[in-house]
């Protein structure tokens, strides 16, 4: 049994689908294209135009026209934000097109883009559109010793920032666009989106809801390409004044020293995580499917995922044997299917990379409790996994995995547990479970990370800030706090 198609999404996908310059639909430069595959099969599910540094100039340069001469930083706020509010409205009327698509490109159930990512998506622009006429600056009453009896009016405004590259991951494509696109846009700057290349699909669609909510012609171009190229020509261009990207903290190193090399461009880098999820020995029962949701959401193709599981000694092994029954009964399969739980991984190189993380613990001495392996001979599934018997020096334990494999590990220090979770280069998430509200709020100080959940995991909202500390990144995603990611502060000062 599978989800019937939409037809939409049935022309979408048969139709070779372009870049989007400008306002207009073309082909690469270079006439090249490439395919994206269906991660449940292996097959080819589209082909797509293949940007490059050419496509990338053009797309920058229609940017830079818009904002230059266009008329959308110059729009009323107020207007600005019914637009982008409308591109919220858009989407919800695309909801199950839109979600169908996603399942396609990324391998995820439908039925989880139809709950969870396509609604975020849309919230996120709405949420956006009211900061439109929020954006404000102050006056300062302003001291000058060296000038006695001297008055001045001086006052701060707060200015779109310009041309913006986005670079965005394939694990929450059409979520990660409007994380990306929805603060952007209020400001009044314009964008180049540059989508991944194992996900492009729900990229391009929303290019075509951007036109019809009415976005001016060249404020949102969409060139789909490899990081190689379209990626590394955007983080590098001389008249980008900004880039904003989501993804490996390998990669995001590359992006710093690019935009060093070139215009000292602004940055914000949300990078990888190898986030600690801590269970107290008070915790209630309902620790254990939270920490089987921290891990296995998504395929564990999440940056802020559980993937560290400490749990106090004294219910360790009821804690471990309740995730790895979880485990065992989730239903993978095709994301079209309603049925499937889990779909598979993105790709075959993450199906490698993954794998390649499983096969590096077991000779190391890790034990797979359950899972451990590839589940079938099609497409790019992984069995859920829960290891333990790890150390701390093992690459499991340290490197970001991507995929639904979690350490899990016991602890009885309850003053040294901190330092144990702090010990990574990664700072983007952290879970505590414990009926000790107050031992929580404390360990949650503590704790070297952007995001903190109790008795919770994996909730996120358009009002609450995104980010990491360390190696996971610069800046923060939604809330107030982005909109200082694409705007500049000017402070004007007039002698009265």
């Amino acid at each position: 049994m599978t989800v019937t198609l939409d037809r939409n999404v049935e022309e979408f996908i048969s139709t070779p689908r372009q870049l989007f310059i400008n306002g207009q639909w073309s082909d690469a430069a270079s006439g090249k294209t490439f395919d994206t595959p269906d991660p449940a099969t292996g097959e080819t599910l589209a082909r797509v135009a293949e940007g490059d540094a050419e496509d990338v100039n053009r797309a920058v340069k229609a940017a830079r026209k818009a904002f230059e001469e266009g008329p959308w930083s110059r729009m009323t706020p107020s207007e600005r934000g019914r637009i982008v509010w409308k591109i919220g409205d858009l989407i919800l009327e695309h909801v199950d097109e839109l979600a169908q698509l996603e399942s396609l490109d990324n391998g995820k159930p439908f039925v989880v883009a139809q709950a969870a990512d396509v609604p975020l998506a849309a919230d996120l622009f709405h949420y956006m559109a009211g900061w439109a006429t929020k954006i404000e600056g102050n006056t300062i009453d302003i001291s000058v010793p060296y000038m006695p009896g001297a008055n001045f009016h001086s006052y701060t405004l707060r200015e779109p920032i310009g041309v913006v590259g986005q670079i965005i991951p394939w694990n929450f494509p059409l979520l990660m666009a409007a994380w990306k696109l929805g603060p952007a846009l209020a400001a009044g700057c314009t964008v180049v989106l540059k989508p991944a290349e194992q996900t492009p699909l729900t990229a391009l669609r929303l290019a075509e809801l951007i036109a019809e909510a009415g976005v001016p012609e060249g404020v949102v171009n969409v060139v789909p390409g490899f990081g190689e190229t379209a990626g590394a020509a955007l983080a590098a261009h001389m008249d980008v004044d900004k880039v904003a990207f989501t993804g490996s903290t390998e990669v995001g190193k590359l992006i710093v020293a690019a935009a060093g090399a070139s215009n000292l461009k602004k940055l914000t880098l949300e990078l990888g995580g190898k986030s600690p999820n801590i269970v107290f020995d008070d915790a209630d029962a309902g620790a254990v499917e939270g920490a089987a949701n921290a891990i296995f959401f998504n395929h564990g193709q999440c940056c802020v995922a559980g993937s560290r599981l400490f749990v106090h000694e004294s219910r360790f092994d009821e804690v471990v044997d309740g995730v790895s029954e979880i485990a065992k009964s989730i239903k993978l399969g095709s994301g079209m299917d309603p049925t499937t739980q889990m779909g598979p991984l993105v790709s075959a190189e993450q199906l490698s990379r993954v794998t390649g993380f499983l096969e590096s613990g077991r000779t190391a001495g890790a034990t797979a409790v359950t899972g451990g392996g590839r589940f079938g001979d099609k497409g790019y599934f992984v069995e859920p996994t829960v290891l333990t018997n790890t150390t701390p020096d093992m690459k499991v334990v340290r490197e970001e995995i991507f995929g639904p494999v979690v350490v899990a590990a016991p602890f009885s220090d309850l003053d040294e547990i901190a330092a144990v979770a702090n010990d990574s280069e990664y700072g983007l998430g952290a879970g505590i479970w414990t009926k000790d509200i107050g031992r929580a709020h404390a360990l949650a100080k503590k704790l070297r990370a952007g995001t903190v959940w109790i008795n919770c995991y994996n909730v996120f909202d358009a009002s609450l800030p995104f980010g990491g500390y360390k190696q996971s990144g610069w800046g923060r995603e939604m809330g107030h706090e982005v909109l200082n990611n694409y705007t500049e502060v000017k402070a004007v000062t007039a002698q009265l």
